[in-house]
């Protein structure tokens, strides 16, 4: 970010101190989504997350997301410190961990704080304002019909962006699979949950003393089995986690069937971010879901 000045001033206002020695270090990490660095003031270091201007409400929704999870005062995330775009990068500034991974004792205890971060619920599916997930778009209108909200905002519209991939079987058997999803849920009527939506472990870690810090939500209202479910897609959590989680609140029966389904998603996310390396897998799990319903 070439010009500063309106970042500084900005959190100057947020935070009341001054900033004129200022220490930008080196990036930390350049992304698939947004650059981030790290900005010191004297003793007070702040997580900045950069990005282009016309990506200001990606970083908007995700500081609305951030204050959504620490109102449900459950496990703990980045305090969101000022955002806003200057001319040429927009910016978010967060508040500043050491983190490193979680081991197995902090795993429990994350376990048990997701668990009763999703006992805060609503009446309907959704969430006030659309996000994202990644870099794409999540349309996140209320419905009181969870398995019409998945259908059509989640899966259908990930199915549609895939369309431009060009991929016939692709979209004829997940169009095929649009049509069954009411068969996932017979017998099983989930609660509108608060989700952190985008739970792999890329987005967990832990402070010095082991207190357990989730970051980078694609927050909701949906079924509590769509973050467990991701943490098994890519792996990272260990028995540790889904043992505390299912002693504070059991997942319910049909749980494997409807994992597919919901990992489904993000792969299909993957899929339309990162190009056709995604097509077998995505293939393949509509596969597995159709054998269930025909």
């Amino acid at each position: 970010m070439s010009d500063w000045s309106t970042l500084i001033a900005q959190l100057t206002k947020a935070t009341g101190q001054d900033f004129r020695s200022i220490r930008i270090q080196p990036i930390v990490s350049k992304g698939c989504i947004s650059e981030t660095v790290v900005l010191e003031n004297g003793p007070h270091r702040y997580f900045v997350k950069l990005n282009d201007p016309s990506r200001l409400e990606m970083f908007v929704a995700e500081a609305e997301g951030l204050a959504a999870l620490a109102a449900a005062k459950s496990v703990r995330v980045p305090t969101p410190i000022c955002w806003g775009a200057g001319s040429n990068q927009a910016y978010l500034v967060l508040e500043y961990f050491d983190l490193s991974v979680c081991g197995p004792q902090t795993q429990a205890v994350l376990g048990k704080q997701i668990a009763a971060m999703h006992r805060t619920t609503q009446a309907q599916f959704g969430w006030h304002r659309s996000n994202t997930i990644g870099r794409t778009p999540q349309v996140n209108a209320y419905s009181g019909n969870w398995a019409e909200f998945f259908r059509d905002r989640r899966l259908g519209f990930q199915l549609e962006l895939a369309g431009g991939i060009g991929n016939y079987r692709l979209q004829t058997s997940g169009e095929r699979l649009l049509g069954h999803i009411g068969s996932f849920f017979d017998g099983y009527a989930p609660c509108a949950s608060l989700l952190h939506g985008d739970l792999w472990a890329g987005n967990v870690g832990a402070t010095v003393s082991g207190e357990p810090i989730v970051f980078d939500p694609a927050v909701y209202y949906g079924d509590r089995e769509t973050d467990v479910a991701m943490t098994e897609l890519f792996g990272g959590f260990g028995e540790s986690f889904y043992r505390s989680y299912n002693d504070a609140w059991p997942l319910a029966p049909g749980y494997e069937s409807r994992k597919t389904l919901y990992n489904l998603y993000h792969v299909l996310n993957h899929l339309n971010l990162f190009g056709r390396g995604y097509l077998p897998q995505a293939e393949r799990m509509i596969g597995q879901l159709l054998a269930q319903v025909r």
